[in-house]
């Protein structure tokens, strides 16, 4: 058995998508474990771009076994648009390289309207959310009224639980969020045929990934959304509605914890952040303008463009203690190319007081002033670079001591969007 997580050890876009198909070159069996279609993972290959939501990264690969698994919640019409973009790029999709949990919570389309009500309602302290039901729809699984996967198999079971929670939902969207009632017939028309279609692809997948493991085959796990989102440890309540720890992959794919072996953690050379939350290295300035058109730092699922400062070390450092990594991915070290001095974010200064961990208020996490090193800069041969070796000297300076302050090592090195832009500096 080799098993092996990738994370964002950010706030997100920090390259999972590109190093999830860089891994799983090598990789048998690629799952989602969390999360929905608000992800968004770019990868090039070649003259090729490929954007993925909720499929797993693995699929560009052909005949990798592709799992969506129970911790993902599955909005069944981006399932098929996302399926039918990806045949229109020449790729097979069949129920043989991607299968999806029989235990996933579906998202509904009374998800939707409750989550862009809610996010308007909420006027300016809105918590950026993208509006396409995932908060509401991990709400009705804890509350115990969602409806899941396994549902749309059954077509009595299925209207009883839209009728039943139409019933309480259009009371409080007409109420008090001031929308039009739903038509539960409507609703349930649609999705006994999404039901019937996506049917083919229906798995119960923990045990299919435990049949996998027991041959030996090599998984990969994909985390959608970055670490400092976590709904326990991120910085709530500008978190998404999921576990994205590497504690998220065994009850979201129906595993063992003791069957994880290693966990990657993806991070930027600089830090990114979309929509609202704390941010304490922020750069708005030139400088923040600059890594952001440079780095084309713009959502891949909402088109907003991203909030860029310099790297967080206390960040990634609250990452590696949470899921355990066992080393790291730095991307984008190119972005960076022509800035003459470059700075990391060492640790926080919280009054008298210097911490390296990410406070859970953020009235202490607003008070918190960043301390800085700063380094000399590096050109732009660097993404020409095809090993560690190659690199500018400053660029592996800075590697090193990044490195050296967290106490791990930067096994892989992306020096450009491309697959081939991308090395291994350590052994995984």
């Amino acid at each position: 058995m080799s098993t092996l997580v990738i994370l964002g050890a950010q706030w997100g876009d920090e390259g999972k998508g590109k190093i999830t198909d860089y891994l799983a070159e090598t990789a048998e069996v690629v799952v989602r474990f969390q999360g929905g279609n608000n992800a968004g993972h770019t990868v090039e290959v070649g003259e090729k771009q490929y954007k993925l939501h909720l499929i797993p990264s693995g699929i560009i690969h052909g005949k990798k076994l592709n799992i969506i698994g129970n911790g993902v919640v599955l909005d069944p019409t981006a399932f098929f648009k996302e399926v039918e973009y990806l045949e229109d790029t020449g790729l097979t999709i069949t129920a043989d390289n991607l299968i999806v949990s029989d235990r996933a919570n579906v998202i509904m389309p009374y998800h939707k309207v409750l989550d862009q009500l809610k996010e308007k309602a909420r006027g300016k302290n809105d918590i950026g959310t993208t509006g396409k039901g995932i908060g509401p729809a991990y709400t009705d699984k804890v509350e115990r009224s969602g409806i899941r996967v396994c549902d749309l198999m059954h077509p009595e079971v299925l209207k009883e639980k839209i009728e039943l929670n139409l019933e309480e939902k259009n009371r409080y969207i007409t109420k008090v969020l001031g929308g039009e009632a739903m038509d539960p017939e409507e609703v349930y028309n649609t999705y006994k045929a999404l039901g019937e279609r996506l049917k083919p692809f229906v798995r119960d997948t923990s045990v299919v990934l435990y049949e996998e493991m027991k041959k030996k085959k090599k998984v990969l796990f994909e985390g959608a959304q970055g670490m400092l989102l976590d709904i326990d440890y991120g910085t709530y309540p500008f978190v998404t509605s999921s576990n994205t720890t590497a504690g998220g992959v065994a009850a979201g794919s129906g595993i063992g914890p003791n069957t994880i072996e290693k966990a990657v953690g993806v991070t930027k050379a600089y830090t990114t952040r979309v929509g609202k939350g704390p941010f304490p290295t922020e750069l708005e300035n030139e400088t923040g303008e600059w890594i952001r058109e440079k780095g084309h730092e713009y959502g891949t699922t909402t088109g907003r463009s991203r909030r860029c400062g310099w790297l967080d070390l206390v960040i990634v450092k609250t990452s590696i203690r949470v899921s355990g990594l066992t080393s790291l991915v730095l991307t984008k070290i190119d972005t960076l190319a022509g800035l003459e001095k470059i700075k990391v974010c060492v640790g926080y200064r919280l009054g008298d007081e210097l911490i390296d961990y990410v406070p859970a208020s953020l009235a202490d996490l607003a008070l918190c002033k960043p301390v800085y090193e700063e380094f000399d800069g590096w050109d732009d041969s660097v993404s020409k670079a095809t090993s560690y070796e190659e690199m500018p000297l400053n660029a592996r300076k800075y590697i090193e001591r990044i490195e050296e302050l967290l106490e791990i090592r930067c096994s892989i090195i992306s020096v450009g969007p491309r697959r081939d832009q991308t090395f291994q500096k350590d052994d995984l």
